[in-house]
């Protein structure tokens, strides 16, 4: 059942809420940026996520896979502290929306510690380009 969380950076300039269904499933990828940060999220799709605050202070990092010509993750993180709650994409077909926020678990501040424990993790290969597929082998390091 979708639930409307609340989050925020570690300085609290950057805040957020998100209508979230962790029992839904949450990911963890493998690609050099997500591992580098250790990024663990959920999806929200279309409107079901809001900036309440911070837009002036987020810097947004774009990566662009080679595959691609345009850039297609806004990275965005806040200015003063670093705290990286949030990721914007564009138009992905499986989720039927011209956009969507990759909402960085860890900044949720309203998660419980029983529901982050009881969501599942897929484990997504995003090193490879291959979302769709699961990645085959060690995933602890994640």
């Amino acid at each position: 059942m979708k639930k409307t969380y609340t989050g925020s950076c570690h300085c609290g300039a950057v805040r957020f809420e998100a209508e979230l269904d962790l029992a839904e499933g949450t990911h963890r990828c493998n690609c050099s940026f997500c591992r580098k940060n250790r990024f663990w999220m959920a999806f929200a799709k279309g409107d079901a996520f809001r900036l309440l605050a911070g837009s002036d202070v987020l810097v947004d990092y774009q990566h662009r896979p080679s595959h691609q010509a345009e850039p297609f993750l806004h990275l965005l993180f806040c200015g003063r502290c670093g705290v990286r709650g949030f990721s914007r994409g564009g138009y992905l077909p499986q989720f039927g929306t011209d956009v969507f926020h990759a909402v960085n678990l860890a900044c949720l501040d309203d998660a419980s510690d029983e529901e982050l424990a009881n969501a599942p993790v897929h484990y997504v290969n995003g090193r490879e380009n291959d979302w769709a597929n699961p990645i085959l082998g060690e995933t602890r390091h994640l």
